[in-house]
């Protein structure tokens, strides 16, 4: 849980701090390669930090499991972006 907050906290600075005009399929394009990016290292530092019944992808064996856990991390980061481009508007003007 706490590295799915860590990757939605980084996607709000991610929105947050991207400039220019709001252009929302630029954001999710960009957003979806830095959460590709963000997810596998996330993947990789709970294998390394976590004890192994608390590792991401331990509820789906195998790769089933890494691709769900992809697919999680991606999905939290781009709605992290997206509120951090909320957050962007509100405060900027």
């Amino acid at each position: 849980m706490w590295l799915e907050l860590l990757d939605f906290a980084i996607g709000i600075g991610f929105g947050y701090g991207h400039r220019g005009k709001e252009d929302y399929v630029a954001i999710l394009k960009n957003g979806f390669v830095a959460g590709v990016v963000m997810s596998v290292i996330l993947l990789l530092l709970s294998m390394v930090l976590l004890p192994a019944e608390f590792q991401s992808g331990t509820i789906f064996p195998g790769i089933l499991g890494l691709i769900v856990s992809l697919v999680i991390y991606i999905v939290v980061f781009v709605m992290g972006t997206f509120v951090g481009d909320q957050l962007e508007r509100v405060f900027r003007k």
